[in-house]
């Protein structure tokens, strides 16, 4: 009598054996498959809608502001959902790198796919060649010999493999034959290269960066040797700004041509520049020359410098009762992008006041409206981007601008809290023209002395976009090659036909397949068939074809 305990039923509670890796599998089979890889490409263009549609903190926060002033009710919701910083969001990352795990995953194993067919020995010959949508076969008056080398020198130029058939007397030959590998080392490319352009994107989101910064014409400058220098400044995430390549900008001369209708139809900013070796050679004083134009950008030292726009700078001067002057000259904001109507703030501080207090309150700042091309009247308004009629409409504020709050401020406006307090008084109003003046209630004399041109230039470094661009026209030659490239194959069959009294004869029966739906493939077999199967030297011809 047996003592083994029987099998233990096995309960529903049990997971099968290696259940949790046969779910890692099949996850890692549906994430990796062409289908997911479209349908995640969807959703990911379906996700950037809101960027498109919706104001972006990273772009303009005024304009944030203003949809939030303008819809209370359901601007949280979509700040809560990440709708203002959608680029940022976790679900937008999380649709990404998902897309790009199933690129990957998907492109390598078809790129190990096309690299075997690539080196695959053409396929033995079909038993029945007759069933091959072209075929053909004939019994010719030569020796097994001669018919494979009449084979071979037609097949020349194709992968040929030749082997041996059957034994003894009826020994025979086949050939298998196949051309269009280049459709396969198409793809091959293809695929390499998609995973380039992959990689080639990171590099440049890593040690990429983006800036923008405003520059003076008539000798302002401007030098790439850290983030403090720029207006705006977006880092890749392996730039920190303390390394960047040196390189100065020196705006000399900038000129805007307008349609009568005010649409802006050039710009044009001449330059000189110095690259990081003009800077580490001492040649401070040697200045390269170059025209900057829109799409027309200046390259240097790998990045990139991008005239953007436009904007007007009106310079002030204010004398003050002791006979001293002080000169503010900076960039105003363009608030009508069609008549370049520019608000803005130029603020001074005292001279020779050493008493903190003092200093505080008797500080000024010119803010206002700037038009290049006034419209005349009380209320100035401008009607032309270009400088025809400039004139400025400004309040003049005197007290506590909040300069040494240690607080970083808008160079467009004063703080509105100091008014409200009280802080900041407004002691004067006017609209001037260059040359005229205003004098304050204490004898200061504020100036509008005329206006100077600057231009927005954008910096961006990009290490990757040699690589984007070397691995772009790859992948087009890679995809022109493997949709242009035909893939057919050819067999032939050489059988001798045993006959001790007569002459030597061969029965050679061909087929041919094309790989691809192609249409040409039946012209070249017919020629094929004729340089092998010709009636000239056939005993007897049966050629078919379905």
């Amino acid at each position: 009598m047996s003592t083994e305990a029987p099998p233990r039923p096995a309960t529903a509670e049990e997971p099968p054996r290696g259940g949790g890796v046969a779910l890692l599998r099949n996850t890692w089979r549906g994430l990796t498959s062409m289908r997911t890889a479209l349908v995640l490409l969807f959703l990911l263009a379906l996700a950037a809608l809101p960027g498109a549609l919706l104001p972006q903190r990273s772009l303009n926060q005024d304009l944030v502001e203003r949809y939030f002033a303008d819809n209370p009710s359901i601007a949280p919701v979509l700040d809560a959902l990440g709708f203002f910083d959608v680029f940022a969001a976790p679900w937008f990352a999380a649709v990404y790198l998902l897309l790009m795990v199933s690129l990957v995953g998907c492109v390598l194993p078809r790129t190990v796919e096309h690299a075997r067919a690539l080196r695959a020995a053409p396929v033995a010959v079909p038993r029945n060649l007759s069933r091959l949508p072209h075929h053909g076969s004939a019994e010719l008056p030569i020796g097994l010999d001669e018919a494979a080398a009449l084979v071979r020198g037609r097949l020349r130029g194709w992968r040929l493999a030749e082997r041996s058939e059957g034994s003894g007397d009826a020994a025979g030959r086949s050939f298998s034959a196949e051309k269009g590998y280049l459709r396969e080392a198409g793809n091959l490319v293809f695929h390499l290269s998609l995973i380039g352009l992959l990689v080639m994107f990171a590099v440049g989101k890593l040690f990429g960066y983006e800036g923008q910064v405003i520059v003076l014409s008539g000798g302002g400058q401007f030098c790439n040797t850290g983030i403090l220098g720029y207006d705006s400044f977006r880092a890749g995430l392996r730039v920190d700004g303390t390394d960047l390549e040196p390189f100065c900008i020196r705006v000399d001369d900038f000129r805007a041509e307008y349609e009568h209708t005010g649409q802006p139809s050039s710009f044009t900013a001449w330059l000189g520049y110095q690259t990081a070796d003009d800077l580490a050679a001492g040649r401070t004083d040697s200045w390269r020359p170059y025209t900057l134009a829109i799409n027309h950008p200046l390259r240097v030292d790998g990045s990139r410098v991008y005239l953007l726009g436009q904007g007007y700078a009106p310079r002030f001067t204010v004398t003050y009762p002791d006979g001293q002057q002080r000169t503010g000259e900076i960039q105003w904001r363009p608030v009508d992008q069609s008549t370049l109507l520019s608000e803005g703030a130029t603020k001074f501080e005292p001279p020779g006041v050493t008493d903190d207090e003092q200093r505080r309150t008797r500080q000024l700042a010119v803010t206002g409206l700037f038009a290049p091309t006034s419209s005349g009247g009380d209320v100035v308004t401008s009607v032309f981007p270009d400088l025809r009629n400039p004139e400025v409409a400004v309040d003049v504020l005197r007290g506590d601008l909040g300069l040494d709050d240690g607080r970083g401020q808008s160079i467009f406006q004063v703080d509105q809290s100091k008014i409200d307090s009280g802080e900041l008084v407004r002691v004067a109003r006017a609209n001037l023209v260059p040359g005229q003046s205003v004098t304050l209630d204490d004898g200061t004399v504020v100036t509008f002395d005329g206006v100077r041109s600057f231009v927005s230039l954008q910096v961006s470094h990009d290490p990757g976009q040699f690589g984007v661009l070397v691995f772009a026209v790859v992948l087009l030659a890679g995809l022109g090659a493997s949709l242009s490239v035909r893939r057919r194959r050819f067999w032939a069959r050489l059988t001798p036909v045993p006959d001790d009294d007569g002459p030597a004869r061969t029965v050679v029966e061909i087929g041919g397949l094309a790989r691809t739906d192609r249409a040409g493939y039946g012209e070249e077999f017919d020629r094929l068939r004729a340089d092998l199967l010709d009636a000239k030297v056939a005993a007897t011809a049966d050629n078919e074809e379905s």
